[in-house]
């Protein structure tokens, strides 16, 4: 498991609060010393910020998730400027910015087929963040070790995670570990 795996989950989940109650749920109830963010808005934010660090952990915000706030570079130095220190987008555009900010930078990958495989190695390539999440959680394995394989960074499954055997099945086929939003899989 990598450095920045352990930093992020203690084992193979990471938690993913849909809503405010699952991050209190998992900022209480869980040893991660990661959560997903993917809900709230700017105004919520540096209060959610406060109250993961009162709990000795750290959020991912999931900036394509987040309302009120520019999906651009301003946004970015924003989002750092409240205390984000860590990012999970689609938008590989961003990836550079964020990790000039000193974000941890997650890019988050939709692959429907081997174009998109293709067209995802070459941005992740280009745009050099510091882990990959594959959506969905269930493509083939030979996937995940391409993608791991062809950029060199850890590789993360999410999206369509439901029951441990999901989970398992991700980390068999070379997932270094999985998101999931399921709170009992947390």
């Amino acid at each position: 498991m990598s450095d920045l795996i352990k930093t992020l989950c203690p084992g193979p989940v990471i938690p993913a609060a849909r809503t405010y109650a699952d991050l209190t749920h998992a900022l209480a109830a869980t040893a991660a010393p990661g959560v997903i963010l993917l809900c709230g808005d700017i105004n919520t934010l540096p209060g959610l910020l406060a109250e993961t660090a009162r709990h000795g952990k750290r959020l991912l915000v999931h900036l394509d998730l987040l309302d009120g706030i520019g999906k651009d570079k301003a946004g970015i130095k924003c989002l750092a400027r409240l205390g984000v220190t860590a990012l999970i987008t689609t938008k590989h555009q961003l990836v550079k910015t964020a990790r000039d900010e000193g974000m941890i930078v997650v890019q988050r990958l939709f692959l429907m087929d081997s174009e998109a495989l293709r067209t995802a190695v070459k941005i992740v390539n280009q745009a050099k963040p510091d882990a990959v999440e594959i959506l969905p959680a269930s493509v083939p394995a030979w996937v995940f070790r391409a993608i791991g394989h062809q950029t060199g960074l850890p590789v993360l499954a999410g999206g369509l995670v439901d029951t441990k055997a999901d989970i398992a099945a991700a980390l068999a086929a070379g997932a270094a570990a999985v998101s999931a939003s399921n709170r009992a899989l947390w």
